[in-house]
């Protein structure tokens, strides 16, 4: 058989095929019914063309010993077979697709569309339909979008523009990510654009001008985008423009325009803005280019060791957050400096992106929630207890977790959490919730069955668990209770009931880490750091210490015109001290930092100006106490009374060590109501005295013995 004879093969055929070579072996007709929600009969018929297209390969399609499905043949002939499917396109469409094209047509739409064209646009029956509109339905009411059904009237979507483009772009990354990231990473410089559409929407030439504007823009930014990140920027900046083009505008009370329009984002995307105009002739309002640059301070990456700390607040609950998932954990990370160098780089944007609701799409979240059960747990509960004004998807819990798995190089977590079932119902229901069990709480390893008779004769401190389909009488056993057949509010009691006991559990051993990693973590473990670099990085420490400590200076002015003129005299004290080389440059640096966000800390009356730069010879810290407020905007955005003006300046390049030094300065400052007043105080001595405190801290547990 030739390939021309298997041109025509369908979606769920193709999907098949690829889902074979990617996890050879590992599937089997069930998990991949389950994978494709079909039934296995469906599965087992698609096989029988599966086979027919491998055979035109020389191919087979085989079973290992556990069911697994195996494609066989030489490495030539699954090659050439992957570069055809690469290439081919499916005779049919999937489900998903089916709703993507059901939710363009909508969008598309200011007015209802009948049931039934829409059904005979899609070649599908108005019952399936129904099933379609009810998955948009409960897809759209995350982003604020309301998908009406009217009888005899038809379907429309009812949402502002701004919402509309939201949730477009979050459905193709969601579902067609990998089909983005091949299309965009196919494209050549050379190759003349096409017209062609990608996934029936995205006009190709537009995409590439796009790619090529915004990667010369953010490059000359000096900008980092991890690839998601920037392939959602392209989306979103694409579907703007498409849409503009079609004629629908955003509003401009969508977007907050006054809050925008002086940030480095809004000038950065302006600039886009007009390369677009001249190269796609589409023209961008002030609220389309607003409404991307939340888009680019949302998935903005700064590189960890460049972040600023602008957020003490943030940078505050995150430091509790690590000591939270320490103790659930039984290991020690207070001392990981580059954990919390990379959780405050990433959480500023994460956390912009969720109060936005710009949506966010993590491709490892399952297999991460898979592997680490348990430090999913410590951190989601963690993240609750210190950020209790935000709700963290499981996606961004995902990210956070990573940080910790790399921190703990963490290579597969080994459970061995043991619950005792109690089912008085009989053995086949007790047998059957016990396998549910395990199903679906993955992180129980072994269950016991037995019924309340027999629980009194049991140990029962060698269980970790105890789940009951009855009230038990007694008193000192702590159970979760449950219907027999398990309902998803039963599977949540289960995992909360393991998350709020967790410090226990992984007290008893039931969880380890990295093969039998120590369960005490220091910055200096015994025979790991050569001698002369532990020797050097004491040098470090004791230096910049020293130079914080020499350069306070904490002194009571006048107001000048307005705060700018106030921070150049700060800075001018600075040069006549020799500690500053170009008081100019340094303070235009400043400036150019508040302008991309307040700098004023929220519930206090101070405000951190801060920078790195060549022109600054030594670290110092030096606080201003103004006669009267200034009014400044706050790193929430919010204007605030300034009573205190805090300015800590550093050489541009700095070591780790270095770096954590500053850092601590920053976040001692918001440590508690008391180090709020001392800061606040304008009281050199006592604000020296707790200086010195928080370093001998540092340095206590910085070189502690292990």
């Amino acid at each position: 058989m030739k390939w021309a004879d298997v041109m025509y093969i369908t979606g769920r055929e193709k999907a098949i095929l690829e889902l074979v070579i990617k996890t050879s072996g590992k599937h089997t007709p069930l998990s991949i019914a389950t994978f494709l929600h079909v039934s296995v009969r469906t599965i087992h018929r698609d096989l029988k063309n599966a086979e027919k297209i491998l055979d035109g390969f020389d191919l087979q399609l085989n079973k290992s010993e556990d069911n697994g499905l195996v494609i066989t043949g030489s490495d030539g002939d699954i090659f050439r077979l992957i570069q055809h499917l690469v290439k081919i396109k499916p005779t049919d469409i999937s489900i998903e697709q089916r709703k993507l094209l059901l939710l363009i047509r909508l969008l598309d739409e200011e007015e209802p569309v009948k049931l039934i064209a829409l059904a005979h646009e899609l070649n599908v029956s108005v019952t399936t339909l129904g099933t379609y509109l009810d998955d948009l339905t409960d897809w759209l009411n995350n982003f604020a979008v309301q998908l009406l059904r009217k009888r005899g009237v038809g379907v429309e979507i009812i949402a502002p523009e701004s919402a509309k483009r939201k949730a477009l772009g979050s459905y193709f990354l969601m579902y067609f990510n990998e089909e983005l990231i091949e299309n965009l990473f196919l494209f050549s410089d050379d190759a003349m654009p096409s017209d062609d559409l990608i996934l029936s929407y995205f006009k190709q030439r537009y995409l590439q001008v796009i790619d090529k504007v915004v990667n010369a823009k953010i490059v000359s930014a000096h900008s980092n985008l991890a690839d998601s990140d920037y392939v959602g920027f392209l989306v979103q900046v694409c579907i703007s423009l498409q849409r503009i083009e079609k004629g629908f505008s955003l509003l401009p009370d969508e977007v907050a325009l006054d809050y925008l329009v002086d940030t480095g984002n809004y000038r950065l995307v302006e600039e886009m803005a007009a390369d677009f105009s001249e190269k796609l002739n589409i023209a961008m309002e002030k609220p389309d280019i607003g409404f991307l640059a939340l888009y680019l301070k949302g998935s903005k990456l700064q590189r960890a060791e460049e972040a600023y700390y602008d957020s003490v607040i943030t940078g505050r609950a995150l430091k509790r957050v690590i000591q939270h998932v320490s103790l659930q954990l039984n290991v020690d990370l207070t001392s990981d400096f580059s954990l919390f160098q990379g959780l405050i780089a990433h959480m500023e944007p994460s956390i912009f992106r969720i109060r936005q609701k710009l949506g966010s799409y993590n491709p490892l979240t399952e297999e991460i929630k898979k592997s680490y059960p348990v430090l999913f747990m410590a951190v989601s509960n963690s993240l609750e207890k210190e950020f209790k004004d935000i709700s963290f998807p499981d996606d961004e819990i995902a990210y956070i977790v990573l940080h910790f798995g790399s921190a703990l190089e963490l290579r597969k977590e080994d459970i061995s959490i043991k619950a005792l079932v109690v089912c008085p119902t009989g053995i086949g229901a007790s047998k059957m919730l016990a396998s549910r069990i395990k199903k679906e709480v993955g992180e129980i390893k072994s269950i016991d069955i037995s019924s309340i008779k027999e629980m009194q004769k049991l140990n029962m401190e060698s269980y970790d668990i105890v789940i009951s389909t009855v009230r038990l009488p007694f008193a000192n056993i702590d159970y979760v209770y449950v219907n027999p057949l398990l309902s998803e509010k039963d599977i949540e009691a289960i995992h909360d009931y393991l998350g709020t006991n967790l410090r226990d559990l992984t007290r008893k051993g039931h969880f380890k880490i990295n093969n039998g990693m120590t369960n005490k973590l220091t910055a200096y473990p015994v025979n790991v750091m050569p001698l002369e670099q532990f020797m050097d990085d004491v040098d470090d420490v004791q230096s910049s210490i020293r130079s914080v400590l020499d350069h306070l200076h904490v002194y009571h002015t006048r107001n000048g015109e307005d705060y700018r003129s106030l921070l150049t005299s700060m800075v001018s004290i600075c040069f006549n001290w020799g500690l500053v080389t170009d008081a100019e440059t340094v303070v235009m640096q400043l400036l150019a930092r508040e302008a991309q966000g307040g700098l004023g800390i929220p519930g206090t009356s101070m405000a951190l100006f801060h920078c790195r730069h060549k022109a600054v010879k030594d670290m110092l810290f030096h606080i201003a106490h103004l006669e009267k407020p200034y009014m400044l905007k706050g790193m929430d955005g919010e204007q605030m009374e300034v009573r205190n003006m805090l300015l800590i300046l550093a050489p541009e390049y700095l070591n780790p060590i270095q770096l954590e030094i500053v850092s601590l300065i920053s976040t001692i400052i918001v440590e508690d109501d008391e180090t709020l007043m001392i800061f606040s105080s304008a009281n050199e001595k006592m604000i020296r005295k707790k200086l010195e405190e928080a370093f001998f801290n540092f340095l206590q547990n910085k070189f502690k013995k292990e």
